[in-house]
């Protein structure tokens, strides 16, 4: 039995850094808790068929690649940058403060003479995405010196170089730094991704899907919560007039045949002004409750 255990075990790359505390957080809510000590990279994990190590998201396709991890967690963006022949299995919507996708922009310093990418002809860009800004400047037909940035790349403009390419999620750090966005080079999300020897093992290959379809149930589930009521038979069609739902709600028989249960999934956002409502068209008993999973 042990030497079966060790043949089913599942290598995953994990992010560290930015990404490492929401890829724990949906993994958490996912099901799978992962756990670790200050300057541990290896996390303990209530599943003894997957063992995990945390990396640099940037170098994770690469180790992926290899065959180092069967799996990981990283950036399309340090996909493309790295050039990894890998799969990517699932495109899991969460960044590192939200689930809006994170950009890499062109950025220049508000008074710069540089309008558009054209602009930049003969100048010098700092980043760390230096094979995705080359590309992108290939296939405009600009012809720019590209530097590698180890980080603190919104200081190096002006006095260092004319333009940086970084990445943002909400814009913040480029406006505190009086840098404007000339252009959008790529819109990354973040991606589980797998190498091909592991995707054509049956046992890998159904333990992968079973995560992504967790994750991906975890993730439809931010922002939602359910609602349950009771509803006159007679006032049915008022009550879900008034639903936004994701489907046709869903309706139970009750004991006493002129009622009916009605429980429905929305955002929650709405919640406070749709409960008066359905209060208002006739329901009664409602009851909001969490959701951790929404699996299609």
């Amino acid at each position: 039995m042990r030497e079966n255990n060790k043949k089913h075990i599942l290598k995953i790359g994990l992010p560290k850094g930015s990404l490492q505390e929401s890829t724990f957080h949906y993994l958490a809510k996912a099901g799978f808790s992962f756990s670790t000590r200050e300057r541990s990279y290896f996390p303990s994990i209530d599943d003894d068929e997957i063992e995990g190590i945390l990396i640099r998201a940037q170098e994770i396709a690469r180790y992926v690649e290899d065959g180092v991890f069967d799996a990981g967690f990283t950036g399309k963006d340090w996909v493309l940058e790295t050039g990894a022949d890998v799969i990517e299995v699932a495109d899991l919507q969460y960044a590192r403060q939200s689930l809006r996708p994170v950009k890499w922009v062109l950025a220049v310093p508000n008074d710069s003479p540089i309008k558009k990418v054209e602009d930049l002809e003969g100048k010098r860009i700092a980043t760390e995405v230096v094979n995705l800004t080359r590309t992108f400047l290939e296939k405009r037909g600009v012809h720019a010196e590209v530097e590698f940035s180890w980080g603190a790349t919104e200081v190096k403009t002006p006095s260092l170089v004319d333009a940086i390419v970084e990445v943002t999620e909400t814009g913040s750090s480029l406006r505190a730094n009086n840098l404007r966005i000339v252009e959008t080079l790529l819109v990354s999300t973040t991606r589980m991704i797998v190498n091909k020897a592991s995707w054509n093992d049956p046992w890998k290959k159904q333990k992968i899907n079973n995560l992504v379809m967790l994750l991906q149930g975890a993730i439809q589930a931010v922002g939602r919560v359910g609602l349950k009521m009771n509803v006159e038979k007679s006032k049915v069609d008022n009550v879900v007039g008034i639903l936004p739902a994701m489907k046709n709600p869903t309706i139970a028989s009750l004991h006493n045949p002129g009622w009916v249960a009605l429980e429905i999934i929305v955002e929650e956002k709405t919640v406070r002004e749709l409960i008066p409502k359905l209060k208002q068209a006739g329901a009664q008993d409602i009851i909001e409750y969490p959701l951790n999973k929404v699996i299609p």
